[in-house]
């Protein structure tokens, strides 16, 4: 049996709506503690032991690095004659912001050490202005700050409190609305002073008509319209499951709702009577994007970009795509529209559609892999995308089953590593993914549980692979779902990687930025979202004797979103539980943050699961 640190087991035993909750590690939490910052040192000299094992590491990280770079180029942001667009040179580790062919912003150049990063970045409307978010470490607190474009001089900032804020540039390009400290603002650049607008603390997105008369503000519950011609507060409107998306120059208000669609539609009405709409177009995907262009309106779902005509909504045409992947983001400047494209094997490649010409031409990027890629559907109805040949081989299951987010099909320079040294890469689209949300929140959590061990099952049964040689992995939401799956069912795996994850689903609330999750998993002030949680809660669920998969924990210093204390927490009760001879072990970067752990991390994940499936390079 593997000897592991010593980390004190404490009987408390809290009550919480009447049931007793056992926290053994809670003394844990606390980073700044000397029994923690002990065992973290003693975790570091076993990871580090294991690691200098593995002979495999620095092939695993060459081979990652040489399918990460690739160039890639961003959809164009017009703003009068100039264009911004991010651009990364293979090598790179940081994307430069350009406007047009002189570069703006490059983090490198601002922090040699690599550290800092470009959250986000707003032009004015004529093109002089640029207002920019900076974080530093991985933190992700961003700071705005003002650049004036035609000398290059920061005219405003830093401003702290910006995280993930949106910017709404009036068009006298020396005012916007903003998101800080999560309240909506309205700031005038050199102007220490801002106007409160909605003070209520919450996560704002903001979009302003290009007259500057209408400003929507929209929640993941509530949307508000202003107009700003007027000193009347914001209108608060009724709509659940509605996102107002723009006032058009032809002022017309678009709208998204999921309102009677699953898979969303759009509609049009008149801002000055905002709950009067009608039906425009229907999509029959789930809708991702919107572009109004002179002529035409070119709408994106997960797989496909349809053109409609502008005024009736009639379809045009549909553009014809390289493969099946994924669309990104739309962009529009005058009749032209710019997206991106990509899918599993393809890096991202951004297109131009000249509604005049009615034609598409590519823009950059390019190159892809020979990996054979495939569908697969499990019994249950659970889709997987599978990368790699038919086993039984080495197979890698990833997920992440949370707020929405779709599991298209994109480029991974992780995934094609593994496949090419002769696994399987496997993406399980499960409930909480994308349309299919709500069925995976809350009460409801489970299904998203349900549904990857579904896939691990449907895969082993049909031959692709072997519990002996099938690992899992997920990042964030995904970690919570890798761990509650070892802990539901551990004879299905060999190994797991859980990154950055929440294992502590009773105290979840109480650090990073749990509190703003609760809509996602409810709270532990309700008894009955209590139970639930604390029914698949993964640290709650680690039971002695088990035999566990081998598992990595990774976890990083500077991460606001997930504290690393679930993962030091998880990793210590399954060192302690664990009646199996696969490892347990803690991966910690004291100075990365939530989403920057890069080449090194992911090579050190695939040399873990390879070593732990039989993979050999």
């Amino acid at each position: 049996m593997q000897s592991y640190p010593c980390a004190e087991r404490l009987t408390l035993v809290e009550q919480v709506h009447g049931c007793d909750v056992a926290d053994p590690y809670r003394r844990l939490e606390d980073p700044t503690a000397t029994q923690t910052q002990r065992w973290l040192r003693d975790q570091d000299e076993l990871w580090l032991t294991y690691a200098a094992s593995l002979t495999s590491r620095f092939g695993w990280k060459n081979h990652v690095r040489r399918l990460s770079d690739v160039s890639s180029v961003s959809t164009p942001v017009w703003r009068g004659d100039r264009c911004f667009t991010l651009r990364r040179e293979a090598g790179q580790q940081h994307a430069v912001l350009y406007v047009d062919e002189t570069p703006l912003i490059d983090p490198k150049q601002l922090d040699p050490s690599g550290l800092t990063t470009l959250d986000a970045w707003q032009p004015s409307p004529d093109g002089t202005k640029l207002a920019f978010q900076l974080s530093r470490g991985g933190d992700e607190r961003s700071s705005l700050s003002v650049l004036d474009i035609a000398s290059g001089q920061v005219v405003d900032g830093p401003i702290d409190g910006c995280r993930y804020s949106p910017v709404a540039w009036l068009p006298d390009s020396a005012t916007f609305y903003y998101v800080r400290f999560r309240q909506v603002r309205r700031h005038r650049v050199g102007d220490p002073d801002d106007l409160t607008l909605l003070a209520d603390e919450a996560s704002y997105g903001l979009e302003i008509s290009a007259d500057g008369r209408w400003l929507t503000i929209c929640t993941a519950n509530d949307v508000w319209l202003a107009d700003l011609t007027t000193d009347v507060p914001p209108r608060h409107l009724p709509q659940p499951a509605t996102t107002i998306m723009s006032v058009a120059p032809d002022g017309r208000l678009y709208v998204v709702t999921a309102q009677d669609s699953p898979t969303g539609r759009i509609c049009v009405g008149d801002p000055a009577e905002p709950t009067v709409w009608r039906d425009y177009i229907r999509p029959d995907k789930p809708l991702t994007g919107l572009a109004i262009l002179d002529d035409v309106v070119l709408v994106s779902t997960t797989d496909e970009i349809a053109v409609h005509e502008r005024e009736s909504g009639r379809l045009h045409t549909t553009l014809a795509l390289p493969g099946h992947g994924s669309v990104g983001a739309l962009s529009a400047h005058g009749n032209r529209a710019w997206f991106s494209y990509t899918d599993s094997v393809t890096p991202p490649t951004v297109y131009c559609y000249d509604a005049g010409s009615d034609s598409t031409t590519a823009r950059g990027g390019g190159g892809a892999s020979e990996a054979k890629v495939q569908k697969l559907v499990t019994r249950s109805g659970v889709e997987l995308h599978v990368i790699g040949e038919p086993g039984p081989r080495p197979t890698l299951l990833y997920g992440y089953g949370g707020f929405g987010q779709s599991l298209t099909p994109t480029y991974s320079a992780f995934a094609l590593a593994w496949v090419e040294a002769g696994g399987t890469f496997v993406t399980a689209t499960v409930r909480g993914d994308g349309s299919s949300h709500h069925a995976g929140t809350r009460h409801n959590k489970q299904n998203v549980f349900d549904d990857f061990i579904a896939a691990a099952e449907h895969l082993i049964a049909d031959g692709w692979t072997t519990a002996d040689q099938l690992a899992i992995c997920g990042e964030s939401n995904g970690g919570l779902l890798t761990a509650a799956a070892l802990t539901q069912r551990p004879e299905l795996f060999a190994a797991a990687v859980c990154s950055a994850p929440l294992t502590d689903m009773v105290r979840y609330e109480l650090s990073g930025l749990g509190e703003r999750w609760t809509g996602e998993y409810g709270t532990v002030q309700d008894a009955d979202d209590f139970k639930n949680l604390l029914s698949y809660s993964p640290y709650h669920r680690v039971t002695d004797g088990v035999k566990y998969p081998a598992v990595l924990l990774t976890a990083f210093g500077n991460d606001t979103r997930v504290d690393p204390l679930h993962a030091r927490k998880m990793c210590a009760a399954l060192q302690h539980a664990t009646a199996g001879s696969r490892p347990v072990l803690l991966r910690f970067e004291p100075d990365a943050g939530h989403t920057t752990g890069g080449i090194s991390l992911a090579a050190d994940m695939l040399a873990f699961v390879a070593d732990q499936t039989g993979l050999d390079r």
